[in-house]
């Protein structure tokens, strides 16, 4: 793929709407985005909470629409109302907050992974087998665990499972959106290490929603500050945090960042 493998511009989200007379909350999520991520980037997109870096997420996977602006995906727009679901999660896969929450409850996971591997591509049952296997290397999750249901496996293991579906398809894309933030320390720093070394091997687009800069920080070559759903700051990880050019990056680095 040449050129960035998203490119967005002017990119703009309203929530609410006002009433007969005026009334209404209406709420600007993402004020004037602009922005470009190049095939294989790790990118970090930090902020508080309410800053739009998770509806900016959620745009750039098609799970919601923009107000105004647009968003590019290898050339091509990304609107969940056009976008060609199959074709589209192909390429690009989203990573939720709540793991647990993103699998059926009620079906093995083995019967889960097969399914979505069936929606995304034409392999047949051996190559899909093949295919689930791999990824649970990958993951560095035992086979055994395909036949059990979500909620026996604990918060490290159903986070890798995620993240081994998340590569079923051989995605360009992965866009995480919190994922480790629920994970107690220790589980998040194997987790990451494992991202870091995926990111790596595969080489996939990998783009980070945190509001910890420390985990950013460890994950991605390149960084992107948020706040009240504007962009304050972007660049090399290195040169974001080693010498902030906002205030409010400053701020962010004395709350999250050891001294």
């Amino acid at each position: 793929m040449s050129g960035p493998v998203y490119s967005v511009q002017g990119l703009r989200k309203v929530f609410g709407a006002r009433g007969w007379f005026g009334g209404g909350r209406v709420v600007t999520a993402l004020d004037g985005i602009d922005l470009e991520i190049r095939p294989g980037a790790s990118l970090g997109i930090a902020g508080e909470s309410g800053s739009g870096k998770s509806t900016l997420a959620r745009i750039l996977v098609a799970l919601e629409d923009a107000t105004a602006g647009e968003v590019r995906f290898g050339g091509e727009p990304v609107d969940p109302r056009t976008v060609d679901p199959r074709r589209f999660y192909r390429s690009v896969q989203f990573v939720f907050q709540n793991s647990y929450a993103a699998f059926n409850p009620r079906r093995r996971l083995g019967a889960q992974l097969d399914e979505h591997l069936r929606y995304l591509t034409d392999m047949d049952a051996p190559a899909r087998r093949d295919r689930v296997a791999r990824c649970l290397e990958y993951a560095q999750l035992d086979s055994g665990l395909l036949a059990r249901f979500p909620h026996s496996l604990s918060g490290g293991q159903i986070q890798r499972m995620a993240i081994a579906r998340g590569l079923l398809s051989e995605p360009r894309a992965v866009v995480m959106d919190e994922s480790v933030s629920a994970l107690d320390v220790s589980v998040q720093a194997r987790v990451l290490r494992l991202l870091r070394q995926l990111h790596a091997e595969l080489g996939f687009t990998l783009i980070f929603i945190a509001h910890d800069l420390a985990v950013i920080d460890y994950l991605c070559a390149e960084a992107v500050v948020m706040r009240a759903g504007r962009i304050v700051e972007q660049g090399k990880t290195a040169d974001v945090l080693g010498n902030p050019e906002s205030d409010y990056t400053r701020e962010l680095i004395r709350s999250c960042l050891p001294v």
